[in-house]
């Protein structure tokens, strides 16, 4: 087996086998229909513990032709569904988890160099004959075995945005890996040769002035979730139908972890806080355990126009307006005081209200994150703890 060509369903089967596992398994109905098509780019962003590496991973073990998965679907929403049987484990699927790639004392250029570098050395073991000796570009690579052989891929990328995060600072890497990007899905060659693009992160795709870096790409994100709404987390039906099973009390899970809510769609609840909630028997702040808390003061503290004073509005439990249009998907191109709100959202600190264009802060798991501490500061001002407590929350 391979780690990043046809690397199997061990990762599928480990969330299907679990104790709580949530069926959604109808996102590959969604996806059959835009195989070779203008649809086929899709990039779907979500915060952190949403499901995103689950999600990945049942994809690739639906498509790739490396193992058979038909007793892990067997059973599911999409099992009967028309195009079911076409599909399953047809096609050559690469998979890669951008995160994987790094090392702790190397920077983001050799990150994306091993990138190229290995998965270029898995294809040479199977296309020995198509792909040169010293071939160190993976679209390349890619092109070369189409030509030779007629095989096209499918490619999934976990965590595609990591070096926006992760290395904010360095602007040659981000333009080096937006170029290899471009090269996977956007050169003419990689028409030919890719049949399904998805790729998945934090952050939506980086924008230059208003013009995606890859607009051949349909996005799917926390401020337009579109037609993946009810596969970014777990819909109220599901989360009644675990309360009842767990015996947990559905208005007190609805407190702790609703709040993102879409137009036309059910809200949303994080998928890892909801499960280990049915999984402990007990309420309290599992998502928010994932990220720092630091970081997230690092953005409340920038001083940017009514930037702090939206900051305590959100802790007392008000809404506030923004406008999510001049934010350019990366760490460090923050403007004015709705890049910031508009970051946060993406994270998963804030939900958006598109109808209203507000955010607010979701639920009581978030709030308990803000007001974890004693006292928060806020630029130079500080809210007692008491005084959050104090104010009435305003559910949404």
């Amino acid at each position: 087996m391979s780690r990043y060509l046809n690397p199997g369903n061990d990762g599928f089967a480990s969330a299907v086998h679990s104790e709580i596992y949530v069926d959604k398994t109808l996102l590959l109905e969604f996806t059959n229909k835009v195989i070779g098509t203008e649809q086929r780019w899709m990039c779907v962003s979500r915060p952190r513990r949403f499901g995103k590496s689950v999600t990945a991973g049942m994809i690739t073990a639906y498509y790739e032709n490396g193992c058979d998965s038909r007793d892990l679907f067997c059973g599911k929403k999409i099992y009967d569904r028309k195009g079911f049987e076409e599909h399953l484990n047809k096609y050559q699927v690469i998979h890669l988890d951008v995160q994987s790639f790094r090392r702790s004392n190397e920077n983001a250029m050799q990150l994306i160099a091993r990138l190229n570098t290995e998965v270029i050395e898995e294809l040479r073991n199977v296309y020995a004959d198509a792909v040169c000796e010293g071939e160190d570009y993976l679209p390349a690579a890619l092109a070369s075995i189409n030509d030779s052989t007629g095989d096209y891929f499918f490619l999934i990328i976990d965590e595609w945005d990591l070096i926006f995060r992760e290395f904010k600072e360095d602007t040659s890497a981000q333009e080096a890996y937006i170029g290899l990007l471009r090269g996977l899905f956007k050169d003419e060659a990689s028409k030919r040769f890719v049949k399904l693009a998805y790729i998945t992160g934090i952050l939506p795709i980086k924008r230059y002035k208003s013009q995606s870096a890859l607009n051949n790409f349909r996005e799917y994100t926390m401020t337009s979730p579109k037609a993946m709404a009810q596969y970014i987390g777990f819909t109220e039906d599901e989360v009644r139908q675990l309360c009842r099973k767990y015996e947990m009390d559905f208005e007190r899970t609805r407190q702790w972890y609703d709040g993102y809510s879409f137009p036309k769609s059910q809200h949303i609840y994080c998928p890892n806080s909801v499960t280990n909630a049915m999984f402990d028997g007990e309420f309290g702040s599992y998502w928010s355990n994932t990220i720092a808390f630091d970081d997230l003061q690092s953005y409340i503290c920038l001083d940017f126009d009514g930037l702090q004073r939206a900051a305590v509005q959100l802790l007392a439990g008000e809404r506030c307006k923004v406008d999510i249009s001049s934010f350019q998907n990366d760490m460090t191109s923050f403007k004015k005081r709705d890049d910031v709100l508009t970051v946060l959202i993406h994270l998963g600190y804030l939900a958006y209200d598109s109808v209203h264009k507000e955010v607010y802060i979701p639920n009581e798991e978030v709030r308990g994150l803000l007001n974890r501490q004693s006292v928060i500061q806020i630029g130079n001002r500080s809210l007692r703890h008491s005084q959050l407590l104090n104010n009435s929350y305003r559910r949404h």
